[in-house]
C-alpha cells in the first residue's frame, strides 16, 4: 500500500481571495515504512505573503523570486502521488489550495489524480475529541520530536505527519499481524491437533473480580461518552 503525507504552506488563508501555494512537500511510505522518496519544493506564489503567514513560514518574496511557477512543477507533483493514498492534516485546507493551483495550470481537481485522501486532523478528533489535536499538539501527545520546528515548513511537517499517522493508527498493527499469524498457519503443511478429547479447566471468576471487572467497564464507557458496543442493545 502506497502511502503519501503531504503538507503545503500557502500566502494567506484563502485560496478564493487570491492566495497561493509558495512549499509543497510530500514523503513516501509503502506498506507503514518510510522510504527514501520524497517530493518538495519552493514555489514563486506571485504576490505577497499576508503578515500572519510571513510569520508562520518565514518564507520572504526576495527568497521565492527564482523559484518555480506552480504550472512548472504541476505535472512532476502529479506523478508523484498519482493513485496513492494521500495523508493530509486538515485536508480541506490543503486540497482547496491544490484545486486552486491545478486549475490555474489547467489539470483536473486533485483528487481525480489519487486513490484516497484521509483527513488525519478527523482522526485525531474522533480518538481525543475535545482535546488540541493540531499536529504540536499530536507530537507531543505522541513522543514524536518537533523540536526542529521552530517555523512551519512543507518538507518537516510532512515528515513529522508520517510519525504521528503511524502513532494514530498502531492498533492496526496488531490486526495486520493476527491476520498475517492466521495465514501463514494455513496450507497444505500445516499441523492439525485434536483437542476434541481435551478437559478444558475453566477457572470462575470472584464476585470481588466481577465487581472490579464492572467498574473498568464503566470508566471505558464513560469516558467514551456512552459509545461502548456492550452497552449497546441487542435487536431482537
Amino acid at each position: 500500500m502506497r502511502q503519501i503525507f503531504l503538507d503545503t504552506e500557502t500566502t494567506g488563508l484563502s485560496p478564493a481571495n487570491g492566495d497561493r501555494v509558495l512549499n509543497l512537500a510530500c514523503v513516501e511510505m509503502i506498506s507503514r515504512k518510510l522510504t527514501s522518496k520524497d517530493f518538495h519544493c519552493y514555489i514563486n506564489p506571485e504576490r505577497e505573503s499576508h503578515e500572519d503567514a510571513l510569520r508562520v513560514h518565514g518564507l520572504t518574496t526576495e527568497f521565492l523570486a527564482d523559484k518555480p511557477k506552480f504550472a512548472d512543477i504541476a505535472q512532476e507533483f502529479l506523478d508523484f502521488v498519482k493513485d496513492a493514498e494521500i495523508i493530509i492534516h486538515n485536508a480541506p485546507f490543503d486540497v482547496g489550495f491544490l484545486d486552486a493551483e491545478l486549475q490555474r495550470a489547467g489539470h483536473p481537481k486533485f483528487s481525480n489524480h489519487v486513490s484516497k485522501i484521509t483527513d488525519s486532523l478527523a482522526m485525531a478528533k474522533e480518538l481525543y475529541p475535545g482535546k488540541r489535536n493540531g499536529l504540536d499538539a499530536l507530537c507531543e501527545r505522541m513522543g514524536v520530536d518537533n523540536s526542529d520546528r521552530t517555523l512551519h515548513g512543507a518538507l518537516l511537517d510532512a515528515q513529522l505527519l508520517a510519525e504521528v499517522y503511524i502513532n494514530l493508527t498502531r492498533g492496526q498493527d496488531a490486526l495486520l499481524i493476527d491476520s498475517h499469524a492466521a495465514t501463514s498457519t494455513q496450507g497444505s503443511n500445516a499441523i492439525q491437533a485434536d483437542f476434541s478429547k481435551l478437559d478444558l479447566i475453566v477457572l470462575q471468576p470472584s464476585e470481588a473480580e466481577l465487581a472490579a471487572h464492572e467498574d473498568v467497564l464503566q470508566q471505558i464507557d464513560k469516558s467514551s461518552g456512552g459509545k461502548t458496543v456492550w452497552r449497546a442493545p441487542v435487536a431482537a
